[in-house]
């Protein structure tokens, strides 16, 4: 894909890309989502990395984040009232469930502008509020009462860096909640379940059709 008005414009690129849907977990928060799975992401993947971009894990609702996202909606004195950080929020879907469950602010945190373009986007399609940061802010503490972080134990050495920092934000008094469908670099040894789900994922992205879904917490 060569490189046009469309990619070098993230909020047009989103529309253009995605269709509003509900994802299958929380259909309450409509987001814009691929069409066509393996076409987007093939052809953006190549488009991006060409740009220096990582692919479009945006366009996705991912079961981690969808599992989160459903905690706040039904365990709403979670977030109520609270300073949340939605961290490497992919298209926002947890932070925005947070806000709809009470939440008084959300910082949404991505690497990826069109991440925070399709965050925006959505947050828009849901009439809420959010703070996106295009920013690391991974070893910041920002004085956030939960922090919520979706699928993010995927590789090795992030992991032990996102685990630290998160653990650090328990210690000194943060609700700390992850959303894992069963990633291998889990610190599971630091976590206890609060909640599982069965989620329907994209057979493409998963190579299955349901991906369990847990949601943990520092103990």
């Amino acid at each position: 894909m060569a490189d046009t008005p469309a990619l070098r414009d993230p909020h047009r690129f989103v529309r253009e890309h995605t269709a509003l849907m509900p994802p299958p977990l929380v259909p309450e928060v409509p987001l814009h989502l691929a069409v066509e799975t393996v076409a987007l992401w093939r052809q953006t993947e190549e488009a991006l990395g060409e740009m220096g971009l990582p692919p479009p894990f945006w366009a996705f609702a991912w079961a981690g984040g969808q599992a989160l996202a459903r905690y706040c909606l039904d365990h709403p004195e979670t977030v109520r009232g609270k300073h949340v950080l939605d961290f490497a929020a992919g298209s926002g879907v947890t932070g925005i469930a947070a806000l709809k469950a009470g939440a008084r602010s959300v910082d949404a945190s991505e690497l990826d502008p069109f991440a925070i373009a399709a965050i925006e986007a959505n947050a828009a399609a849901n009439h809420v509020t959010l703070t996106t940061r295009l920013d690391d802010v991974a070893g910041r503490d920002d004085g956030w009462d939960v922090v919520l972080a979706g699928d993010v134990f995927y590789e090795a050495e992030l992991a032990l860096r996102i685990g630290d920092w998160l653990a650090g934000l328990h210690r000194r008094g943060a609700t700390v909640l992850i959303g894992d469908p069963g990633r291998a670099f889990l610190p599971r040894g630091e976590l206890k379940e609060v909640a599982r789900y069965t989620v329907p994922v994209e057979r493409e992205l998963e190579d299955r059709e349901v991906r369990f879904a847990k949601v943990w917490r520092f103990t």
